[in-house]
């Protein structure tokens, strides 16, 4: 009877020692990871729209190419808080049209820039507002998000 006591006690501290080392090298992994794991949020102000200019955006098109669309340029200062270059920055946020109609109701996501800097600086993107969608355009709830390190595409 002692005998199978001491065995599972053994067989206790084995799978006690197991579960102790798998705990430590979750937190080991998670203490050391890499900083393109962390995802930084920028604040983005002053944003503002103008028509594309010269031939960027020429004979634009939606839908598959069923639908003409107005060529962008949506510009503003970005304040990268992390105080590292930020790699791949996916830019969101809201269109409306002169009559308050979401002028493209099915995406947040409006683009990317590749390098956000540390502290301020400008951003731009281009975007394809459907061509039917009356101006004046009202920008909102825009902000961006990326990484602190690369990251493969």
């Amino acid at each position: 009877m002692a005998i199978a006591k001491t065995k599972n006690i053994q067989k206790f501290l084995q799978g006690f020692n197991v579960a102790v080392l798998a705990f430590l090298l979750c937190i080991c992994t998670f203490a050391f990871s890499t900083d393109a794991w962390a995802s930084v949020q920028i604040k983005l102000t002053n944003i503002t729209y103008e028509p594309c200019t010269g031939d960027v955006g020429k004979n634009m098109v939606l839908g598959g190419g069923i639908m003409s669309a107005k060529c962008y340029m949506i510009k503003g200062n970005a304040d990268n808080p992390s105080g590292k270059v930020v790699y791949n920055a996916d830019i969101f946020g809201r269109i409306y049209d002169a009559n308050g109609n979401d002028a493209m109701p099915e995406r947040a996501r409006l683009g990317a820039v590749e390098e956000i800097p540390a502290g301020k600086s400008d951003f731009e993107i281009m975007v394809a507002i459907p061509a039917e969608q009356p101006e004046p355009l009202e920008l909102k709830q825009f902000k961006a998000s990326g990484f602190a390190g690369k990251v493969r595409r």
